[in-house]
């Protein structure tokens, strides 16, 4: 997993619990990386993911909850350090419609080894949403919860979001249909 994740993570931890929790969960998950980690590295997945664990265990939050807060933090940090996606998808919608088609392109182009989700979508008619379909070798559909949430009010575009996930051939899978509010 590439080091952005990691470090935007850390960050995340410090804002919201301080200095001491990143401290305490570098210490007591004891990750091969040593807890120091780079924007344009890359590091296991599972040092991630014991992490999440610990602060979940640290802070009695969900697991849940505390990835769709860090995948808010994240849409954040990317509609900065990204802004010209933002500005020329013009919408969420569009922006969605995107993920795949040219936005995952690119993180390739910077990032070979980037192992990325995957997204599709069915457009909206006149009886189902516009849907986002996720994909994935790891259980991240909620930090893909957070991402969307936030990129929905960074366009001021308020949806509701049902999801419905599943796991299938060991592949983890969620629908989101974003249903747009009066």
């Amino acid at each position: 997993m590439k080091g952005l994740v990691f470090t935007e993570f850390l960050e995340m931890v410090e804002a919201t619990f301080g200095d001491d929790m990143v401290d305490t969960l570098i210490d007591n998950t004891n990750p091969a990386s040593g807890g120091a980690y780079t924007a344009v590295g890359s590091y296991p997945f599972s040092e991630l993911e014991n992490m999440v664990v610990e602060l979940s265990t640290q802070s009695k939050l969900s697991i849940d909850d505390l990835l769709q807060t860090f995948g808010a933090h994240l849409a954040k940090v990317f509609s900065q350090k990204f802004a010209s996606f933002f500005v020329e998808a013009g919408s969420a919608i569009a922006f969605f419609r995107e993920i795949d088609r040219h936005i995952h392109v690119e993180v390739k182009k910077l990032y070979p080894d980037a192992e990325l989700p995957v997204f599709s979508f069915e457009e909206a008619n006149d009886t189902t949403p516009f849907t986002l379909h996720y994909r994935s070798e790891r259980n991240l559909h909620m930090l893909a919860y957070g991402l969307i949430k936030e990129t929905l009010t960074y366009y001021s575009q308020p949806h509701s979001i049902e999801l419905e996930h599943w796991q299938e051939n060991g592949q983890y899978h969620c629908k989101f249909a974003l249903v747009p509010k009066d």
